[in-house]
């Protein structure tokens, strides 16, 4: 997928045009896949490419930030790393992420359409949400939209909500279903179960002092540290996982993992004031590390399903019981594992019974 970043002073070429949808596309779920998989349909028609164009930061953030009430800013569910390899993963061509400032904020709906639409992209096609608003005041409408559309030669079309289980899908409700830990429900409306993904980077390298995780060991609790790039995550708290890209691909390797501030570490921490997801594997392979360059994993780009909350973070008063809390979290998280396992048999040997 083309990745554009910015569109001022810059033009695609014209006389190619594409398909468009316009969104934030946090989560990229089963609504916007639903959006995508019509978006490829109407390119082939038009023998087009599909774009989708997206913002950074999400507008509510700006405006969050420029009144100074982050309470506005919506709690991320992707990080623009994860949103850009799922919008891939659904087959679009190219997407355009525009810098959400002052100078886009203010931009009247009419220059949006000629500007951007027409003159950078070259629209033959614009598919929008139920409730798309654009341009200045968020003045523009799909009526604005489908107008203009007839004037200067492009089709315009809009989705209706997409459902499931007569739930409406949408990034807030993703939302809430993370930020009540329901992670069933998550990965019902993701299509998928919710990970995260990005590079390995270090950390204070405390919990290989914690404790030994196996005899003749001295890792203690080793995590693969990744950063949340957004200050307000939309999950949180102690998680059950499966590691995928340390391993060959459909072997993911068990874990545990905290996603959040860290409570328990004291200011001194090199990611300190950052979101952090640090990730615990289970059972290290065995020759694993020494696959690995320098025997690390820092810089390897690995991605964490998180599949079941275990509880919120917690503030312990002492490593020993930090070492206590983990030595928990991991029996908890094995024991989640032994009984998807178990539920995981017996639905095999009732496919065979059936069949």
């Amino acid at each position: 997928m083309k990745i554009i970043r910015g569109l001022w002073n810059r033009t695609l070429p014209a006389t190619q045009g594409c398909a468009l949808t316009i969104g934030n596309f946090d989560g990229v779920h089963r609504g916007h896949q639903a959006m995508l998989a019509l978006l490829q349909n109407e390119a082939r028609h038009r023998d087009v490419p599909t774009c989708a164009m997206t913002f950074e930061p999400h507008p509510r953030d700006f405006f969050a930030a420029v009144h100074r009430k982050p309470e506005l800013a919506p709690a991320r569910i992707a990080t623009l790393r994860d949103k850009l390899e799922e919008l891939e993963r659904c087959g679009v061509d190219q997407c355009v992420v525009l810098p959400f400032n002052q100078r886009l904020a203010s931009l009247p709906p009419q220059a949006f359409i000629e500007d951007i639409l027409v003159q950078a992209l070259g629209v033959r096609y614009v598919l929008v949400g139920d409730d798309f608003r654009f341009g200045a005041q968020r003045a523009g409408d799909y009526a604005m939209l489908d107008a203009a559309g007839s004037a200067m030669g492009f089709d315009v079309a809009r989705m209706q909500s997409y459902e499931v289980h007569g739930i409406r899908v949408s990034s807030s409700a993703v939302r809430e279903a993370l930020a009540a830990g329901d992670m069933e429900r998550t990965a019902a409306l993701l299509g998928r179960p919710y990970a995260i993904s990005g590079h390995v980077v270090h950390g204070r390298k405390l919990g290989r002092q914690l404790a030994e995780s196996a005899p003749g060991r001295g890792d203690g609790f080793r995590t693969l540290n990744l950063r949340f790039s957004h200050w307000k995550p939309a999950a949180s708290g102690i998680f059950a996982v499966h590691v995928h890209g340390l391993t060959p691909p459909g072997e993911p390797l068990a874990g545990v993992a905290n996603l959040g501030v860290r409570p328990s570490l004291d200011p001194n921490d090199v990611n300190g004031g950052r979101v952090l997801l640090e990730t615990h594997c289970l059972d290290w392979p065995t020759g694993l590390s020494a696959s690995l360059p320098g025997g690390e994993a820092y810089g390897k780009i690995i991605r964490v399903e998180l599949l079941h909350k275990l509880h919120d973070e917690l503030k312990y008063d002492s490593l020993d019981a930090l070492t206590q809390g983990i030595a928990k979290d991991c029996d908890d998280a094995r024991a989640f594992f032994a009984s998807l396992h178990a539920q995981t048999r017996r639905q095999t040997t009732r496919d065979r019974i059936q069949g």
